[in-house]
């Protein structure tokens, strides 16, 4: 009985749940969650009504959702890191730098999207 307990949609309710907690942590501990999941729900109305067809608002919402992930990988890689402990090493730094380096190019994707949909 064991292993049935985690299989089907038992699982995927855990799994969900787990998911939903990660949202809600990110959301409480990570101001930069927070800004960004802002300014997603600001932008995707925007581009809904100025995508012009099916694909433009799929790139336009899909640019959007994928700063939304990267800063919620970038925020479990810090979190990591801060759980290892608070001392300074080259190695925790080069991994916090890179992983908001992943953020910024996932903004500049936003901007260079935005740009060539909507820019006459």
């Amino acid at each position: 009985m064991g292993n049935q307990a985690h299989r089907g949609w038992r699982r995927l309710r855990n799994a969900a749940g787990y998911s939903w907690a990660g949202l809600q942590a990110a959301w409480r501990h990570e101001e930069a969650f927070r800004q960004e999941g802002l300014l997603c729900a600001m932008l995707v109305p925007v581009a809904l009504w100025f995508g012009g067809d099916a694909v433009e608002r799929v790139l336009l919402i899909g640019s959007l959702l994928l700063v939304v992930i990267v800063e919620l990988l970038n925020s479990s890689i810090e979190a990591a890191i801060d759980r290892i402990g608070p001392e300074r090493h080259e190695l925790s730094g080069r991994a916090k730098d890179i992983g908001s380096a992943a953020v910024f190019v996932a903004l500049i994707n936003v901007a260079v999207v935005w740009l060539l949909l909507l820019w006459p």
